[in-house]
């Protein structure tokens, strides 16, 4: 594949999509947007400001000046708001808890999609989020819906908490994950929807091998094309 491609990856929480874009991103040698990690970084930014998750005009004016940035690192990549690396901290239950409503203020939205683009501008990029092949990216060359059940996501949601040290319980984690799914998928702006042209993979009974390997078949048969 010679041309450059934007490859979109979109789902609900704990579908795996940040683990299965960075592998995907780094076997095509294309850059990898953690658009979750974006919004996790602006929770957390507002509850360090004492800023409430629904204040719509409190949270458009912290944006003017909020630097998000992403540094590359053995294992992965730094998150960091200003000079303060929060790549631990946005993880935190309290911002799971909070970040769907920070996603579904207009001026969050309208912010981040803009630096989205920007970022996707050029090709050579894989994005995973809620819109990305709906709104952030409604032309991009390869689309991918991931699911898998409620049960499925908390597990993993509760395995990936426990390697951290953060203590969690795996019925909460379940409720928290279907009440996000719903808050998700209803909100006003920019809803977690299958786009018409995304191709579902349901990740549900597959291994993290097993689900990059269908999605560079994907991408290979759209490069072709």
């Amino acid at each position: 594949m010679d041309d450059l491609l934007q490859i979109a990856i979109d789902g609900p929480a704990s579908a795996g999509k940040s683990t299965v874009a960075k592998l995907v991103a780094h076997q095509l040698g294309y850059v990898y947007c953690d658009t979750g990690a974006m919004y996790r970084a602006v929770t957390w930014a507002a509850r360090k400001e004492g800023i409430k998750a629904d204040d719509n005009a409190a949270l458009e004016k912290m944006l003017k000046n909020l630097e998000i940035s992403f540094k590359p690192a053995v294992d992965g990549q730094r998150v960091y708001v200003g000079h303060a690396e929060v790549t631990t901290a946005i993880r935190l239950p309290e911002i799971a808890r909070s970040v769907s409503t920070i996603a579904a203020q207009v001026s969050v939205r309208k912010a981040l999609t803009k630096r989205q683009q920007e970022i996707a501008a050029n090709g050579g990029i894989v994005m995973d989020g809620r819109d990305i092949g709906t709104t952030v990216l409604p032309n991009a060359n390869v689309k991918i819906f991931l699911v898998a059940s409620v049960k499925e996501r908390a597990l993993r949601r509760y395995k990936e908490n426990k390697a951290k040290g953060i203590v969690a319980d795996l019925k909460q984690l379940e409720q928290e994950i279907a009440k996000r799914d719903y808050k998700d998928s209803t909100r006003a702006v920019s809803p977690l929807v299958q786009a018409v042209d995304a191709i579902k993979v349901d990740t549900t009974q597959l291994s993290i091998d097993e689900v990059v390997a269908k999605i560079m078949e994907i991408i290979q048969k759209k490069g072709k094309k």
